[in-house]
């Protein structure tokens, strides 16, 4: 099959995903579209809402349309890194025999992942990275596809460890759940408060997505949207030359170049499921508000002023 085939292939699967996805999930489009963006992309995402919004909910009927393994692990205060990677344990054999912990699994739903201590984060962290897992000086690989898809409730920070810059660096898309609309609400409150129940289907294989990955990474790029998605972070740099005025008023940190690489890869992403064969900046600019969204640090002028970083983006934009 040629690679303009696969796009045309890639559209219809996606176009069928959301379908199956909104059965369960009411409104919420670019919330789906972005989670789905960076699973082709081969990213990880963090999903930040109150709760209530259906966040767990999404990324669990996410996985069933993908045909994925899936675990959930309730990130609290006195989980270990053991708990998520797995332990070595002594068998009747006296010897020692590894049982594999929920981290192997192909979409992991790290659930309120700001409420674990830093240890247990930076065994999540490797494992993000690196796609494996080190234990016992032993190095296991994590299942192919992998997707960490984390929750954070962004009111209530009493008793929570705040992700580190590094850690939050890891992840593709910082994706902002908000509350739905009248309509949808009365439509979620009609759908869950009746007995009607709908199933969902399999759609893709996790085979159909590694291969749709590599294809992602074979689309190419134009120069000039090369450089504007590479310009774009640099402007949000203080000591860049081309960085604008907004940048050195309201920002105390930028973004590094692994935003430039997910700008690029999320265009290409964006591109193809929109059935184009090559990213424009119009692709840049669709993902630009998630991707960069965690990763600009706000000064206190900024936070007294009112200046929101995605009002900052834009104007970056």
């Amino acid at each position: 099959m040629s690679d303009t085939q696969a796009i045309q292939n890639l559209v219809k699967q996606y176009q069928d995903l959301q379908a199956e996805i909104h059965k369960i999930i009411v409104g919420q489009d670019d919330v789906v579209s972005q989670v789905l963006i960076s699973i082709f992309s081969n990213g990880h995402c963090l999903l930040v809402g109150v709760p209530g919004l259906a966040k767990t909910l999404l990324v669990n009927t996410i996985s069933k349309t993908l045909g994925l393994s899936f675990n959930r692990i309730q990130f609290t205060p006195d989980l270990m890194p053991s708990d998520i990677i797995g332990s070595e344990i002594l068998d009747e054999t006296r010897n020692f025999k590894f049982i594999k912990g929920p981290l192997f699994s192909n979409v992991i739903l790290a659930d309120e992942i700001n409420r674990t201590p830093p240890k247990t984060q930076s065994a999540l962290l490797e494992a993000m990275q690196e796609k494996t897992i080190t234990t016992g000086g032993i190095n296991y690989t994590l299942p192919s596809p992998f997707f960490v898809l984390a929750t954070q409730n962004p009111i209530e920070q009493e008793g929570t460890y705040p992700l580190p810059e590094a850690q939050l660096d890891r992840f593709m898309f910082n994706i902002w759940v908000d509350y739905p609309t009248f309509a949808e609400e009365m439509a979620i409150v009609k759908a869950t408060t009746s007995n009607q129940n709908s199933v969902i289907n399999s759609l893709i294989t996790g085979e159909e997505i590694v291969a749709y990955q590599q294809l992602i990474r074979r689309i190419p790029v134009a120069d000039n949207v090369l450089e504007y998605a590479v310009k774009l972070v640099a402007k949000t740099r203080l000591n860049d030359p081309i960085s604008p005025k907004i940048t050195k008023d309201y920002l105390t940190w930028g973004a590094g170049p692994r935003a430039s690489q997910f700008l690029i890869l999320g265009a290409k992403t964006h591109a193809a499921l929109q059935g184009k064969f090559s990213p424009d900046i119009d692709d840049v600019k669709a993902i630009a508000k998630p991707i960069l969204r965690h990763r600009l640090v706000r000064n206190y002028r900024a936070e007294a002023e009112g200046y929101s970083i995605d009002k900052i983006i834009e104007a970056l934009l």
